[in-house]
């Protein structure tokens, strides 16, 4: 059922990350009473190094998001630890001329300020921890630390890899530990010589180096990440900088020099795990989006695109409905996870293979799996041509949800 004009539905999204800003933005321009919940006393990003493919961006300025000169436009290679070249994804030139290439390589701080600059004033609510949620036909109540009761008709849980609501919906579901840890960090060191407009992910026999042009507030840069096995169930006592000095030195420039270069104030380290994907996001009135729904790799560099998709996608599905009617909202949550369930967790179980591949390969199949990828089309066709057909796919969708939601408020008006 279609709402009428001028009745509004209630929203509530927990978990202030981007999947929930972008949901709370797309629920706002649907027309619904949208409030985000955020436990700790501002949103705020868990990491710095981000890379958005075309997909997110265009949301993000349907979202109203202010876009321009977000981030370094970028074109991706996988290569060696010496610099053969072994993957380059060939992206059509109207998206490299509309979203600037693969990708473009920025901090989070930045893509979260402008999150937070296009949201309406009073919707995000800080320091409000949500400790349980209970629904039935009727709504939704979300209790707080504090005691309050929140009512609401919808709930989105945008809360994370260890989501409440996840739990709430499907119980609890052990983490899946890829014994790998990422360490990375970005420098505005104009000295440093580099490829403009490149991002290069190299790989030795166990060690992938990375790095990529970014742009912060009207600064040139560049990121950088190496990857290692790690064993998780061990703690971490090593100084990430050092660490990532003596593993980039296996590599070809400018990776040594980037991390040189790197104040180690602006040095990060992280264990990768991700869950295993769910066969549904949505029970009742109340539905996941990001890392709630499909956890994923780095390997991906795609978490948070993925996330604001979906938080793009969930206000488009949410419009026109009348979410005071069960049966309406039911039908609304499963047409918004039915095409994001098999995209996200192909991507999800690509990274996570590949993470296996290059870290946890046996030591005497190594050799033959490098000479296979320097000397074959394997990892072309499986990363290189694949990845601009996922892009065309994501826009398109995004162009066909855009144009129903026109649809939509043109007739409502």
């Amino acid at each position: 059922m279609t709402k009428s004009p001028g009745k509004r539905g209630r929203v509530a999204v927990i978990g202030a990350g981007p999947g929930g800003l972008a949901a709370a933005l797309s629920v706002h321009q649907a027309g619904h009473d949208v409030v985000l919940f955020e436990r700790y006393p501002q949103a705020r990003p868990a990491g710095t190094i981000l890379n958005l493919w075309p997909a997110p961006i265009k949301a993000l300025g349907l979202l109203g998001v202010n876009i321009e000169d977000l981030g370094a436009p970028c074109k991706a290679e996988f290569r060696n630890a010496s610099g053969r070249r072994r993957v380059s994804a060939a992206i059509p030139e109207d998206v490299v001329r509309d979203y600037g290439g693969g990708f473009i390589g920025l901090l989070r701080p930045e893509l979260y300020e402008r999150l937070l600059d296009a949201l309406p004033e009073g919707v995000l609510r800080v320091n409000h921890t949500v400790e349980r949620v209970e629904q039935d036909e009727s709504g939704v109540r979300l209790h707080f630390a504090d005691g309050r009761i929140h009512e609401t008709d919808v709930v989105i849980g945008a809360d994370g890899i260890d989501s409440l609501v996840r739990r709430t919906l499907w119980g609890d579901s052990p983490k899946r530990e890829h014994n790998l840890h990422v360490i990375g960090g970005y420098t505005f060191d104009k000295s440093i010589e580099a490829e403009p407009g490149m991002c290069v992910l190299s790989h030795s026999r166990t060690v992938q180096g990375s790095w990529t042009a970014i742009r912060d507030k009207g600064r040139d840069g560049h990121q950088w990440w190496v990857l290692e096995a790690f064993d998780t169930s061990q703690e971490f006592t090593g100084d990430p900088h050092s660490i990532a000095t003596t593993l980039g030195q296996a590599f070809a420039r400018p990776l040594p020099q980037l991390i040189a270069a790197t104040d180690p104030a602006h040095v990060q380290r992280w264990a990768i795990r991700d869950r295993k994907p769910l066969g549904q996001w949505s029970k009742g009135r109340a539905t996941l989006v990001g890392d709630a729904a499909h956890p994923t790799s780095p390997y991906a560099a795609y978490g948070a695109g993925m996330a604001i998709e979906d938080g793009y996608f969930i206000g488009r599905r949410l419009g026109g409905i009348d979410l005071t009617d069960y049966q309406a909202v039911r039908e609304a949550l499963d047409a918004f996870e039915a095409p994001r369930k098999p995209h996200t967790a192909r991507q999800s179980q690509q990274a996570y293979v590949l993470g296996q591949v290059f870290h946890h390969a046996p030591r005497a199949l190594r050799p033959i799996r490098d000479a296979i990828l320097d000397h074959t089309r394997l990892m072309q066709k499986v990363v290189g041509d694949s990845t601009p057909s996922s892009i065309l796919t994501q826009l398109g969708e995004i162009d066909r949800a855009e144009e129903r939601f026109t649809t939509l408020r043109a007739s409502g008006s």
